[in-house]
């Protein structure tokens, strides 16, 4: 087994196949684990997913063992967890740094994979995972003269391990979706003038961030079993419900009660305080007038709340974001808030961002302007299946999978947490061992067998890729122009790329598949 990726999902995969009696080499491009925990180190990174929640299930002992320090980890206490478990599982041995994997070739007549690296070396592996992450390919702006710039260029998935600072200087923020309103405000206290360019308003929520004291700590870890078994059957991958009823179904004062106590709860739950909140346009208004409310009350400037309330989109249909003091910031005499949607960036020149209005000196630039999400890190990799023909050709017109885990053509061959399964809609951790799990029982189904590789049907593709859109296209989630669509690549297919319809149900669904003797995939043996 070859798996590419570090992160949560491919340290987990190389665990758990090598206890399973693979030998498994896993590729990682950084110098060390935590995938996009090892990447993301701007100020401000946070888990919008709580600690406790955003963690492995797989040992109780590891469970049992580890302290969270907050509610929300930093991103330099979840990268300290990760290389716990790489520590405590012995795991580096098997991990070779600072490595890409180029290409991912099957040879037709094995059925093996050969896999390159930028390092010259080449592998045969009879089986190759991709961990890679559905955000871990930095989307760079094309911005007319960026390269011009002669002040720091920061992007927020790429900060210098060093840190950076802002002190005394003239700084751009350039985006303000999850990345931009995480590290605004820590920037806001260091510049001496900041000026954010905002393109589209996104919702966003306080995390509602606390410290945990020992008490706190020892309730979680007593009722671990409970939280785990309710995380792995919600829609999101976390222990909390939604109420009850619809949103319309109640009284005002229920409503008005349930968003307040979602709102004490903070973070991206918000948007699951009803379960019709993102189905039905109504029920969603009631959501966007009770968060409307609460973010101009912090505002100072009319006219800047007015830009940074959402017009575009439902509340939800976009991540909600998560924060902390993110519109208190704007009341900072030295924050400007430049709106591109009337004057447009034209170029960047040596010193500065010209608008199509006004001219911006800086000293320092920030592109927190997200990524190609979901397909871009396996574009990246020349993956060659069946005929000669690459997995880009294949998706060409979009990700075509089977259960977000295999694609017609590619025996072998698996992708985690990518298009096609819940993905970024759900707790990455415990989506990451619910994928590796299942990829690990589907191989001992096909040793027992005595089958050498496993391919998704061309049927079976076709009918999860009709299944996945008609999901989605039975909610408000399609309205927004989101990246769940790639819709901030220029020139990608828009196509709505996770999985709708909820974690739990989802883990369901491949269970179903695994009990009917994996239907919808061809066990193929030996000379076949």
């Amino acid at each position: 087994m070859v798996v590419v990726g570090a992160g949560f999902a491919g340290l987990y995969a190389l665990h758990r196949l090598r206890g399973a009696g693979l030998t498994v080499r896993v590729f990682e491009a950084g110098d060390g684990v935590g995938g996009v925990w090892y990447w993301n180190r701007y100020p401000g990174a946070r888990c919008d997913v709580e600690s406790v929640d955003y963690s492995y299930s797989f040992s109780e002992e590891l469970q049992q063992d580890w302290d969270w320090s907050e509610k929300y980890a930093t991103q330099p206490e979840i990268l300290r967890y990760v290389n716990h478990v790489a520590d405590r599982f012995d795991l580096r041995r098997d991990i070779t740094f600072g490595t890409r994997v180029t290409d991912t070739v099957l040879d037709e007549q094995t059925l093996r994979w050969q896999v390159s690296t930028d390092a010259g070396e080449t592998i045969s592996a009879r089986f190759v995972i991709f961990a890679v992450g559905p955000l871990s390919n930095a989307n760079i702006p094309a911005i007319e003269g960026l390269d011009e710039f002669q002040g720091g260029v920061y992007h927020t998935a790429h900060w210098p391990h060093e840190g950076v600072d802002f002190t005394g200087k003239r700084v751009g923020v350039i985006g303000t979706g999850s990345s931009g309103i995480q590290t605004i405000p820590f920037i806001a206290e260091q510049a001496e003038q900041l000026h954010v360019f905002q393109r589209s308003a996104n919702y966003s929520v306080p995390a509602g961030n606390v410290p945990l004291d020992e008490e706190t700590r020892r309730a979680q870890k007593a009722g671990y079993a409970e939280r785990r078994r309710l995380s792995f059957l919600s829609g999101g991958g976390s222990p909390h419900q939604a109420h009850p009823s619809n949103a319309l179904e109640v009284s005002e004062e229920e409503r008005r009660e349930a968003y307040e106590k979602r709102w004490q709860l903070g973070g991206v739950l918000f948007s699951k305080t009803f379960p019709d909140q993102v189905l039905d346009a109504d029920a969603n208004a009631t959501a966007r007038e009770f968060w409307e409310g609460k973010v101009r009350a912090v505002i100072d400037d009319p006219e800047v709340a007015e830009l940074l309330i959402p017009k575009d989109h439902a509340i939800g249909t976009k991540r909600i974001c998560t924060d902390a003091n993110y519109y208190q910031t704007y009341n900072r005499a030295n924050v400007n808030l430049v709106n591109l949607k009337a004057t447009p960036i034209a170029r960047i020149d040596a010193t500065g961002v010209n608008t199509t209005g006004e001219r911006y000196e800086l000293d320092a630039l920030v592109l927190a302007t997200g990524f190609d999400a979901m397909t871009g890190s396996l574009e990246k990799v020349n993956i060659v299946g069946r005929d000669g023909r690459t997995l880009n050709q294949a998706w060409a017109e979009g990700p075509r999978t089977y259960l977000g885990l295999g694609t017609d053509g590619f025996p072998n061959l698996f992708n985690l947490t990518g298009p096609g399964s819940p993905s970024v809609l759900a707790n990455m951790v415990l989506h990451s061992e619910l994928h590796v799990n299942w990829v690990a029982d589907l191989i001992e189904h096909l040793d027992t067998h005595g089958a050498v590789a496993v391919e998704a049907t061309a049927d079976a593709v076709t009918a999860w890729g009709r299944e996945c859109t008609d999901r989605a296209a039975s909610t408000l989630m399609t309205t927004a122009n989101s990246w769940y669509l790639g819709a901030n690549i220029p020139g990608k297919p828009r196509v709505f790329m996770p999985f709708v319809g909820g974690f739990g149900a989802y883990g369901e669904i491949i269970a179903d598949v695994a009990a009917a003797g994996y239907k919808g995939f061809e066990l193929i043996e030996a000379g076949a």
